[in-house]
């Protein structure tokens, strides 16, 4: 059973525009016939509706993976450069979302290891830009909830972490988990079991310490 901490994990990214830096890379990467080679039958694959459908989970992703808040737009950014750039190579074997959660795992990485010394200054509260139209009590419960969830995140290690993002909160298949992250199904399903455990051990206490407080 999942925890009740991950009903408002799918909460929407900030407020967007296409980015200038991407959106002026232009449209070259519509998958079209070579000269001399057979029609693909599978459908062409066009950057900007890519970037429009996925903005938002990726950049859900990559805050939930431990990407500080103020390296997030950065990280995106470096995402869809490199998803412009090898957009041609995606083969289709795989869904575009699974394409883009691995490369999005990648970057997640090293942005991590360059901001580990920050990530636990920032505040989270720049995840909930999109609360204008929520009463006060319903913000401070969601605010509560957003701050538990990230609590309980940063406490996993980075392989059962990104393992725990796309199984349990983006409802991920374990194949399709397995081909995210390069690893095989068996090593996937455990990672996010002992994922699971201690995701809800922390919530636990997270929660008894939040108790204690407030008497």
């Amino acid at each position: 059973m999942r925890s009740r901490a991950l009903s408002v994990t799918n909460a929407p990214s900030p407020n967007h525009s296409p980015s200038v830096m991407v959106r002026d890379l232009g449209r070259p990467h519509v998958l079209e016939g070579q000269p001399g080679q057979p029609e693909r039958s599978t459908p062409p694959l066009d950057f900007d509706a890519i970037y429009e459908q996925q903005f938002d989970l990726v950049w859900r992703t990559l805050r939930r993976l431990g990407v500080a808040p103020a390296a997030v737009d950065d990280a995106l950014q470096d995402v869809f450069l490199v998803v412009h750039r090898r957009l041609r190579e995606f083969e289709q074997r795989s869904s575009i979302r699974t394409w883009l959660f691995g490369i999005t795992l990648r970057v997640a990485s090293d942005y991590i290891r360059r901001g580990r010394r920050l990530e636990n200054t920032i505040p989270i509260d720049v995840e909930l830009r999109d609360q204008q139209s929520l009463d006060p009590h319903e913000q401070h419960a969601r605010s509560e909830a957003v701050a538990l969830l990230y609590a309980a995140l940063s406490e996993l290690d980075p392989d059962k972490r990104a393992a725990f993002v796309l199984a349990e909160l983006e409802e991920m298949t374990m194949a399709e988990v397995a081909v995210a992250v390069g690893s095989n199904l068996n090593t996937v399903s455990s990672r996010v079991k002992a994922a699971r455990r201690q995701f809800e051990a922390a919530v636990r206490r997270l929660r008894a310490k939040d108790d204690w407080r407030a008497r």
